[in-house]
């Protein structure tokens, strides 16, 4: 056994089955002592909402965070993002231009003041609205030079970021920080936001057997030997592909 980089996102993918969620925290805990295994969060929430649930369900400590659909990065349990990250996502990025841009759209109802981040905009926007407003709001954006993309998961969640920010870059930045290899480095997640961790590099993915429909949709029309889609649901998921992978034993 050898060290290896896990990222896994929380909400449905590592959390959601508390036994499942225990085995799996003393098998990571245990390969990080002895064969110096690094854990990362990749999370849709902001630090804020990030330190309640790890409070709530007693996450491991991770070596990294990548918070608010990895427009923030944070090393080794600090409080500040990471600066080369934030220079690295700023180029283009004029958030009060991307919020008076989504005003015009009554459908766009702003998630609670601690998910609107320094580099993202976010919005509930209900699924069956979805289709007329993303088609118009891209539209917009892209006709006022706007260099941002739209992230849209769980038929809800809508997020406005950079052009060069979300979990899968986040994920390569970490990787080049750490000098890890993709083949080391296995992600996780169940929804659309997560499809960025998959869709960036050659890293082994993880597909949680609760994913939502537009994560099995992608993967269906983007099928790859290094991605696995598991049958048991949030953290047994993801202890059932570190076995595919061999990560871990059994």
């Amino acid at each position: 056994m050898t060290s290896f980089l896990l990222v896994t996102d929380i909400d449905n993918t590592l959390v959601g089955d508390d036994a499942a969620l225990k085995q799996l925290n003393t098998l990571l805990e245990q390969h990080r002592q002895e064969h110096g295994t690094k854990i990362v969060y990749a999370t849709g929430r902001s630090p804020v909402l990030y330190q309640e649930i790890r409070a709530e369900k007693q996450l491991l400590q991770p070596d990294a965070l990548i918070a608010s659909v990895g427009t923030e990065v944070y090393f080794q349990n600090s409080d500040l993002p990471d600066q080369q990250w934030n220079e690295k996502i700023s180029q283009g990025w004029d958030r009060e231009l991307v919020v008076s841009t989504a005003a015009h759209f009554a459908d766009l109802i702003p998630q609670s003041d601690t998910e609107q981040r320094p580099f993202k905009v976010s919005y509930h926007l209900a699924e069956p609205a979805a289709v007329e407003v993303l088609p118009r709001l891209e539209l917009l954006l892209k006709e006022r030079d706007l260099n941002v993309k739209t992230i849209y998961s769980a038929g809800y969640d809508l997020d406005i970021v950079p052009r060069n920010a979300d979990k899968g870059m986040a994920v390569q930045f970490v990787r080049q920080v750490w000098d890890i290899d993709a083949t080391r480095t296995v992600v996780c997640g169940d929804s659309g936001n997560d499809i960025a961790l998959f869709s960036v590099g050659k890293e082994r993915g993880i597909i949680v057997g609760n994913a939502k429909r537009e994560l099995r949709l992608w993967y269906e029309i983007n099928p790859a030997e290094y991605r696995y889609l598991a049958q048991a649901a949030c953290a047994g998921g993801i202890l059932e592909g570190l076995y595919y992978f061999g990560f871990i034993n059994n």
